[in-house]
């Protein structure tokens, strides 16, 4: 038997993620992950801002929180979703927020979610950040005519 170190409490409580963004972003990526991990519905919840105040974002969010530790993603960095969450963070609630969510990032959330959030977060922006590729590899061989530059 393995003793558990209690500076690790999430350990005992992996973390939930609530996935916030505008219009049907966050459900399609939740159904997404859930498809591909079947992970249980309350580890990974979409939410849209949809008609929702930044008051009423709060409250439903809140609600999802309960007490464990939270995740919260947001589509844009700098948007409506991300601001909203970041007032939640400031709380005293044990939730992080990262902006610029994308599938890859919430696959590795779903399979580490068991680390305590000051490893998840940086590990989750990193793998967010190394997801996005570009093909070709050689942008300039395939260009097309370009405009003049001012």
């Amino acid at each position: 038997m393995s003793e558990r170190d209690p500076a690790r409490t999430s350990e005992v409580l992996p973390a939930r993620g609530i996935v916030l963004a505008h219009g049907l972003l966050a459900e399609g990526l939740v159904d997404a992950v859930r498809q591909i991990t079947g992970v249980a519905e309350d580890t990974l919840i979409g939410r849209s801002n949809r008609g929702l105040s930044p008051e009423a974002m709060i409250s439903e969010i809140r609600h999802l929180i309960g007490g464990g530790p939270t995740v919260i993603f947001t589509d844009l960095p700098s948007g409506s979703c991300n601001l909203t969450a970041r007032r939640l963070s400031h709380q005293g609630l044990p939730v992080m927020v990262i902006g610029g969510v994308n599938l890859a990032l919430l696959l590795d959330f779903v399979l580490h979610r068991d680390l305590p959030l000051p490893e998840l977060g940086p590990r989750l922006v990193e793998k967010g950040r190394t997801a996005i590729c570009m093909a070709p590899l050689d942008p300039e061989r395939y260009a097309g005519p370009t405009l003049p530059r001012r």
